[in-house]
């Protein structure tokens, strides 16, 4: 007998099935890439009012960076048990509840009187994203088809970054007419709207317990927890994904905290100019990860062993043309790299989720999209905003974005060591899943 039984429930949908309905599963895919757009929305405002706040505060770049790294750091120790409450409370009314904290929060930074104020108000911040682009990404990969999946998730990615474009052109262009305290209301306030219509047009799904038999009594327990990360970390390629996925992670999250103001140092532009011109450099990131999972999806029909090959591809490419692009004095040039190391920078995305879910049990797929947010965070988007800071305190901040693209090197080299055991790791879940219940 396998170790692990699944309900039939959780695995009897072909490969091009959806749960309900096209238009059902495309409701679903809008309100859930509306609230990521409203999750970055208020997650990535801070960085177009650095500008603002240094003269204001008199704050340092390590501290600047702080409020950026906090969002990420409270997200990565609270997404796997935020998300282990989610699987059991539901989903659905857990992202409404943290739509609703995430947004409040994003509002109080706008009345923050001090530092320390806007540190807690952007900490809250964290607690409410936590557990979103796990949820999400758990309900997205349950209502579409499999054949589906990298493309879908890869949008639904895409939609954190196309959320901080928008966070970092309207926290400029408002902080620049109206004061940076109402950059914080323009982007906390509409994703409430988004959080009371949520619960009205998405059903929850029913997930199957994650069960193993007793040794000897012939019946079926409830696996317990440290059963189920054993279960989330049991294909070697999906270890190696985690830390890939993480540390690829922290390049989308430095362009979007520090160009704004690398551009208004470096390059001489006022604070709207730079907002603007850093929005565009953010929109080449999220047009990668919108098209990245598609490519890979495309590249790996028939061709199961290209899924990790892909995304490595992306991470080497992004690490060579963002090293030209800070290496090089402020020119045209160095402007043209910067765009195309962002538009690969966050192309995995999709691909690397999409992977990490075909070598592992459908039961256990909102945690292991939690631990993919943690590894993110705690390996990349927590440290590296705030770390690039420490860096332009002791040195400057070109030399600091500099080294960055090293993050990328190592990431590529993961998901290539990934690629070596992937298949078999296919089949082994499939195994597990289908073979004998």
């Amino acid at each position: 007998m396998s170790a692990l039984h699944i309900l039939p429930a959780q695995t009897t949908r072909g490969a091009c099935a959806y749960q309900e309905s096209k238009g059902y599963a495309w409701t679903v895919f809008a309100l859930s890439f509306g609230l990521i757009l409203s999750d970055y929305l208020s997650r990535q405002a801070v960085g177009a009012v650095f500008p603002f706040l240094k003269p204001v505060w008199g704050v340092s770049d390590s501290q600047l960076g702080a409020l950026v790294s906090i969002v990420s750091l409270v997200v990565g120790v609270m997404t796997l048990p935020l998300s282990l409450i989610a699987d059991r409370w539901g989903r659905v009314k857990s992202i409404t509840l943290m739509a609703f904290v995430w947004c409040f929060a994003t509002i109080a930074c706008g009345l923050a009187t001090n530092y320390t104020q806007m540190l807690v108000a952007r900490a809250m911040v964290g607690f409410g994203e936590a557990a979103y682009a796990a949820a999400g990404a758990a309900l997205l990969a349950h209502t579409f088809p499999e054949d589906k999946r990298s493309a879908v998730l890869g949008a639904f990615q895409s939609g954190g970054v196309f959320g901080s474009v928008l966070g970092v052109v309207i926290g400029g262009a408002v902080a620049s007419q109206f004061g940076w305290r109402y950059a914080f209301f323009a982007v906390g306030v509409p994703g409430l709207l988004l959080a009371v219509l949520y619960p009205f047009f998405v059903r929850d799904y029913p997930v199957a317990p994650l069960q193993q038999p007793e040794a000897d009594a012939g019946v079926n327990r409830r696996v317990r927890f440290f059963e189920v990360f054993r279960q989330v970390l049991a294909a070697r390629s999906a270890n190696y994904t985690f830390a890939a996925f993480g540390l690829q992670m922290g390049i989308p999250a430095v362009l979007i905290a520090w160009i704004p103001t690398y551009l208004n140092r470096f390059y001489g532009y006022e604070p709207k100019t730079s907002a603007l011109v850093a929005a565009a450099v953010v929109l080449a990131l999220g047009v990668g990860m919108l098209f990245g999972g598609g490519v890979a999806d495309w590249f790996s029909k028939g061709q199961q062993r290209h899924r990790p090959l892909v995304p490595a591809a992306y991470a080497l490419i992004s690490a060579l043309m963002l090293f030209g692009a800070f290496a090089l004095p402020p020119s045209t040039t160095a402007l043209v790299l910067l765009f195309g190391g962002a538009l690969f920078a966050a192309a995995h995305g999709g691909s690397a989720v999409a992977l990490l879910i075909d070598v592992t049990s459908p039961a256990v797929h909102a945690t292991v999209t939690a631990t993919a947010v943690l590894g993110a965070n705690l390996l990349g988007t927590a440290p590296a905003p705030y770390l690039v800071g420490v860096f332009s305190d002791v040195a400057n901040l070109q030399t600091a974005l500099t080294v960055v693209p090293l993050m990328s090197l190592f990431a590529a080299v993961l998901f290539l060591l990934a690629s070596r055991d992937y298949e078999a790791d296919v089949v082994a879940r499939n195994a597990a899943v289908h073979g004998q219940k």
